[in-house]
């Protein structure tokens, strides 16, 4: 088993410092953890094997970070003009080994049509570029009439990208993910969130077509990450697949940690059945509401 934790992180590693390459990592975030933590380790491992080169493509960002090189308004050349921007900044031939990377930060893949992703991705993609977008699981997306059938924008980049970084927040023991929604409904977020220890879900899929899934608990404070729990694949049997029970009806149809917990404290009936030493027994708890007859009307008249 550690010899498993130690190529997980080993493959996190890799894959922060963008040495497995991935033309589009998806960082998937919300508003109980935000992905700015994941963007900064990544920054802060791949500065580590050589120079980089930051473009910064901002739907909601008003300012520039400080480790951007260029930054790009969205609002201020437009949507049509987007992909020949990046363009522009990046190179036109393959660089020289001395060269500085090239990273495209996307702060919102949200507001990006979801007939215009795949034209996107495919004008600035290269073996030069890595694109690191986030989505915000949050927001909702708009509905067009015209494309009612369309995949949605999560469903096609999920298709497009290599590697997909999720992150949620680490919860105390006092608050389980189903208290938590209830709360984020509310617009009400409790303490010790959006944090610099949080959780971390890799998914990285290799040219073989398996997806390889590790949980990781991060310290963006220390760059220490520990895995949680590893699936060798994602063709793995499991017990309850909460991924596989969405969408497929309104109701919550997976069961949380406490709600598992809970449920393995019920005292079943028939155990009580099978205390007797005499062997099995019928055993029946009267209720107030009960009418009671001491005359058996299945009593054998003979």
């Amino acid at each position: 088993m550690s010899g498993s934790n130690s190529n997980a992180t080993i493959l996190l590693k890799r894959v922060l410092s963008l040495n497995e390459f991935s033309p589009l990592i998806l960082c998937i975030d919300s508003i109980a953890q935000t992905a700015n933590y994941v963007l900064e380790e990544i920054l802060y491992n791949a500065s580590k094997n050589g120079q980089i080169s930051v473009i910064y493509v901002s739907f909601e960002s008003v300012n520039c970070p400080s480790y951007a090189a260029k930054f790009i308004d969205v609002e201020s050349v437009g949507f049509s003009r987007l992909s020949q921007a990046i363009s522009s900044y990046l190179p036109s031939s393959p660089p020289a080994t001395s060269s500085p990377k090239h990273i495209v930060i996307v702060d919102s893949m949200n507001h990006i049509p979801k007939n215009q992703v795949a034209q996107l991705m495919a004008s600035i993609s290269s073996k030069n570029v890595t694109v690191l977008g986030v989505y915000h699981r949050d927001i909702p997306e708009i509905s067009d009439p015209t494309l009612e059938h369309y995949p949605s924008v999560l469903s096609l980049l999920y298709f497009m990208a290599t590697t997909v970084l999720e992150v949620n927040p680490i919860l105390s023991n006092d608050l389980d993910e189903e208290e938590l929604k209830d709360e984020l409904v509310k617009y009400l977020i409790p303490r010790g969130l959006n944090n610099s220890k949080f959780q971390l879900t890799l998914t990285n899929r290799r040219k073989s077509g398996r997806s390889l899934i590790h949980n990781f608990y991060v310290d963006s404070n220390t760059h220490n990450y520990e895995v949680v729990r590893e699936i060798k694949d994602d063709d793995q049997d499991e017990d309850e697949n909460p991924e596989a029970l969405q969408d497929l009806t309104t109701f919550n149809l997976s069961t949380s940690t406490k709600q598992k917990i809970a449920k393995d404290q019920v005292a079943l009936p028939f155990l009580e059945a099978q205390s007797f030493n005499t062997g099995g027994a019928i055993v029946y708890q009267f209720e107030k509401d009960d009418d009671y007859d001491e005359e058996d009307p299945y009593e054998d008249p003979f």
